[in-house]
């Protein structure tokens, strides 16, 4: 059985798809990208900024589903530039200290509202 996880702490889906979608103890976050939910507009600044909103959009989504950061198994990074890597990382780090989840980071063409980042994350119980 699915269920789906909606929370007003983080962005609303900007297509048709869910926050996130819990099936099984598994909880599936679609991609975050860096907006402010109170303003519905993507965060100033660069790529450090842009990736703490969107870790704090999935913390959100995380939050409302009953997991925590510590439950993430799984973390796909959708970087406009892999030359903002080792920005993106250093923030990473300070949202995942230890016990570390799988990742993968990928440069790719073109992101939703032309932002820097796209963080999709997968959490088990």
């Amino acid at each position: 059985m699915k269920k789906i996880i909606h929370t007003e702490k983080a962005p609303k889906a900007l297509g048709p798809y869910s926050q996130a979608v819990e099936a099984n103890g598994t909880l599936y976050i679609s991609g975050q990208v860096p907006i402010d939910p109170a303003s519905n507009r993507v965060v100033e600044g660069g790529i450090k900024e842009q990736t703490t909103q969107a870790l704090k959009n999935i913390g959100a989504i995380l939050e409302e589903a009953g997991y925590s950061y510590s439950d993430v198994v799984k973390s796909t990074c959708l970087l406009s530039d892999m030359a903002n890597f080792s920005a993106m990382n250093e923030v990473y780090a300070s949202f995942y200290t230890k016990d570390f989840p799988a990742r993968a980071a990928f440069a790719v063409k073109d992101l939703p509202l032309g932002v820097l980042i796209e963080i999709e994350t997968i959490a088990v119980k």
